[in-house]
């Protein structure tokens, strides 16, 4: 039987995956550029598993932190409670592969 924690775990992952798996855009400031549909999974496979890594992580509110990825570029942007959950989820999104870049857009509240 699965705890109660492992099934939270499983359903949020699950909506992350789909929800991420189908929602891709191009970035305004750049021009617009065919990308395959591998290239669009990748950054939201990447996506996935940075979310899934901060929600891993006790310190860090998985709902305080907006994650986007383009061409393996994660981007995190939302308000923290403090510098060290800043620093942590930096760290962690880094430690993800295929994480080419993290721009930490986080603010301290």
């Amino acid at each position: 039987m699965l705890k109660l924690n492992s099934i939270v775990k499983l359903m949020v992952c699950l909506t992350l995956a789909t929800g991420f798996v189908g929602c891709a855009s191009t970035p305004k400031n750049e021009p617009a550029k065919d990308r395959t549909a591998g290239e669009v999974l990748d950054d939201s496979v990447i996506t996935t598993k940075v979310k899934s890594a901060i929600f891993e992580e006790p310190t860090l509110k998985v709902f305080q932190i907006a994650v986007k990825t383009y061409q393996g570029q994660v981007q995190l942007s939302g308000f923290v409670d403090s510098q060290q959950t800043v620093q942590k989820a930096g760290e962690v999104a880094r430690s993800v592969p295929g994480v080419v870049s993290v721009a930490n857009s986080l603010v301290v509240k």
